[in-house]
């Protein structure tokens, strides 16, 4: 087994990404991505593989979890991160790997698979995201002034009047205000909106809350990326999905999910001839329900059972 202890790996431009191989050496190597933008691997993410089946590779995504610098946003695109997996993998000396992403993880899936589809074995997606900004209206607009009003209330009430027209872009901007006085305040904000969204049953349902402590890497890195509509162009994962066909997929969708809803994660499966659906119910977007966990895992384990002594 691989120690996981994880190094840094310089892939230019002033970044060096933080790669934690672990699991057995020998097994059907795993590339696992995470979320956000910028949420970082975590501990709790390694039960949805099985070590002695699996060699995954965590990737801190530039500006995001252990990777140098933090939060940095120069050179930092969808380009640049899939150019980032290909160092990782050829560092590694990995022909063909399983690309496992959920979310933002799981647009980064679709567009390196459509990139290199050569280079992946499998996907297994769990809420798909297509990076377009009709899904975050949908997320930080109607769902949210839907299900959770006093908190949509809230982040509104933290703009003038004026920028209410067109409230997420002016919301991206204050947090990339360099001003510590604009920016940590509509950060932490979007931090607490984002996790009740996140959640079946948020921890929250209102603003204000307790705006301290320290500042979490994705709301710079999602107004970074929102601003720029993923730095993908209109309609390009669904318009890529035909290069999937010979690529076997399971997708993993919660019933619930408030951030990326079941409509397009059935949207990407019609363009997508070779994908299985699998619907978790009564659960949210998180990854921490045990349902949405179990069923990543077992679609993991059907892409790539690996072989046990």
């Amino acid at each position: 087994m691989e120690s996981g202890e994880g190094f840094h790996l310089d892939v230019g431009d002033g970044h060096r990404i933080w790669v934690q191989p672990w699991g057995d050496p020998s097994a059907t190597p795993v590339l696992f991505l995470h979320g956000g933008p910028g949420s970082g691997c975590n501990a709790g993410q390694r039960r949805l593989f099985d070590p002695a089946r699996h060699r995954v590779i965590f990737v801190d995504q530039r500006g995001a979890g252990r990777s140098l610098p933090l939060r940095a946003r120069h050179s930092n695109t969808t380009q640049d991160l899939l150019d980032d997996f290909e160092r990782v993998r050829e560092y590694l000396g990995i022909a063909q790997w399983l690309v496992v992403g959920g979310s933002w993880g799981a647009t980064l899936a679709l567009a390196y698979a459509q990139a290199h589809p050569a280079r992946v074995l499998g996907l297994v997606l769990r809420a798909v995201f297509l990076g377009t900004r009709a899904e975050i209206d949908w997320a930080f607009g109607t769902a949210l002034a839907t299900f959770h009003p006093l908190l949509h209330e809230g982040l509104l009430d933290q703009l003038h009047p004026r920028e209410r027209v067109d409230p997420l872009p002016a919301l991206w901007r204050r947090i990339l205000d360099p001003d510590p006085g604009v920016h940590v305040p509509i950060a932490l904000a979007w931090f607490h909106v984002e996790r009740a969204l996140s959640e079946l049953v948020p921890p929250a349902t209102a603003l204000p809350l307790p705006l301290d402590g320290p500042l979490p890497a994705t709301p710079f890195m999602e107004a970074h990326y929102f601003l720029n509509d993923c730095f993908l162009l209109p309609g390009a994962l669904i318009d890529g999905a035909k290069q999937l066909a010979s690529l076997p997929g399971i997708i993993v969708q919660a019933r619930y999910d408030l951030l990326c809803p079941p409509a397009t994660a059935y949207r990407l499966a019609a363009h997508w001839p070779g994908a299985q659906m699998t619907v978790v119910e009564a659960a949210g977007h998180s990854i921490s329900h045990p349902g949405v966990a179990e069923a990543v895992r077992g679609a993991v384990l059907t892409l790539a059972p690996g072989v046990v002594a």
